[in-house]
């Protein structure tokens, strides 16, 4: 048996990245799944999830789109029956100091990744409340437990997304439902590629490598393993927790005494 049979979840930004092993991972463990992203679906895991779900309704939306979001919901209700698990995935990248941002760009940060998460919450969550049973992981990040240099848009947004997690884990916990976050490091995904693509951030790249304990970049599916922990009836004791996965990165320093004792 796997550890998701019987249950059905819903992934937010599916298409690609995280989100795509997220929904790859669920479905290998015998879950049921479905998708929502504003990007069109490419080849990778997303396909090989829906190889293995059979029936996986995608849509194509953006999560800070009430209508769309609802009705793309009420689409998947219909055809699965219920949502047991919402991945909140979805997410956009955003830089610079408070001066530096233009009022456009921080309004798509906070737009997708805080009130994306709770429009896409708000309109699952009725069905859990009727079921009394259910579980959100959001995906949340380090840069959201402490800060880093020009992130600030990026680092609020993800902050407020753990404060949330937070919130809903007390507000329907005795309604069985639990709500935790996954907090991710520096993952190989579209979304840190091409922010390492803009002009002078490779020396940034390779410290940040630096600066993680286990010295490399994570996986995408290191982050989905978390998820689909916590998704799994394994993780029934766990809510309002942000659980990070980041290889160490917000362990501490080092400042060359581990080569002095011969442990590089």
């Amino acid at each position: 048996m796997g550890r998701m049979d019987g249950k059905v979840a819903l992934i937010t930004g599916a298409a690609s990245g995280i989100g795509a092993a997220c929904a790859l991972r669920i479905a290998q463990e015998g879950g049921q799944i479905a998708g929502l992203d504003v990007q069109e679906i490419s080849d990778g895991d997303w396909g090989e999830a829906v190889a293995l779900a059979g029936d996986a309704p995608f849509k194509k939306v953006d999560v800070r789109d009430g209508d769309g979001v609802r009705s793309a919901i009420a689409e998947i209700e219909w055809r699965l029956g219920r949502i047991d698990v919402l991945v909140n995935s979805a997410g956009v990248a955003g830089g610079g100091a408070i001066h530096m941002i233009s009022e456009d760009d921080w309004d798509r940060v906070i737009d997708v990744n805080l009130r994306g998460t709770w429009l896409v919450s708000r309109t699952v969550i009725t069905g859990m409340l009727e079921r009394e049973s259910g579980n959100i992981i959001n995906i949340a990040s380090v840069e959201g437990i402490e800060g880093f240099e020009g992130g600030s848009a990026y680092n609020a947004s993800k902050g407020a997304v753990i404060t949330l997690t937070k919130n809903m884990a007390i507000d329907f916990g005795r309604k069985g439902i639990r709500v935790n976050a996954v907090c991710p490091g520096f993952i190989r995904t579209p979304l840190l590629a091409g922010t390492f693509e803009l002009e002078g951030l490779e020396e940034v790249r390779d410290r940040i490598v630096d600066a993680t304990q286990l010295g490399r970049l994570g996986q995408p599916v290191e982050i989905a393993n978390a998820v689909l922990f916590l998704a799994s009836d394994e993780a029934s004791f766990v809510t309002g927790h942000a659980m990070v996965v980041d290889g160490g990165y917000t362990a501490g320093h080092r400042f060359g005494v581990s080569k002095m004792m011969g442990l590089e």
